[in-house]
């Protein structure tokens, strides 16, 4: 089990509980991706104090959850590989779009997620997102992947980049 993936023992049963819907809900419409990236939500949502998963059931927290990463990763565009627009994801989980929309919200409140968040982007989507790669350079906006290989090193050792793109091939 990855760090992402650790729960406050209190916590635990429910996030097993979301998280093998999710997975399950992911295996069967999506793909191991968004499997992934959105158990991270939920064990992310897990360790808040208070949980907003200690109350409500689970397979909306893990509708909510998906919606979430899906929105943040354009899921609901149909260029996109796997598509599945929103409302249709709440109808294969069972949950009403209204529900799960409420639910999205305060987790995108809550966890500060909007659009192509680095935080919450599809591993395979990463290279293509430019917010991944804009730092702040002596206060000017810089696109890392333009700059000299030495920085972007330096980038990533700080942790700033998921990896070097100058070494990419």
């Amino acid at each position: 089990m990855t760090d992402k993936l650790k729960v406050p023992k209190a916590m635990q049963s429910v996030f097993d509980t979301v998280a093998g819907i999710i997975d399950e809900f992911c295996q069967k419409h999506l793909n191991e991706e968004y499997s992934h990236v959105s158990q991270e939500l939920a064990a992310a949502l897990c360790r808040k104090r208070p949980s907003p998963l200690a109350k409500g059931k689970p397979e909306q927290w893990a509708c909510a959850c998906v919606y979430v990463i899906g929105s943040a990763n354009f899921l609901h565009d149909k260029s996109q590989t796997p598509h599945l627009p929103l409302g249709r994801l709440c109808e294969l989980f069972g949950i009403g779009k209204s529900t799960a929309t409420t639910k999205a919200r305060s987790i995108e409140q809550m966890m500060g997620i909007s659009y192509l968040d680095p935080r919450w982007t599809l591993p395979s989507k990463l290279e293509g997102n430019p917010l991944v790669w804009m730092l702040n350079v002596n206060g000017f906006a810089v696109d890392i992947r333009t700059a000299p290989l030495e920085l972007q090193e330096e980038a990533f050792q700080r942790g700033l980049i998921p990896f070097v793109p100058g070494k990419k091939k």
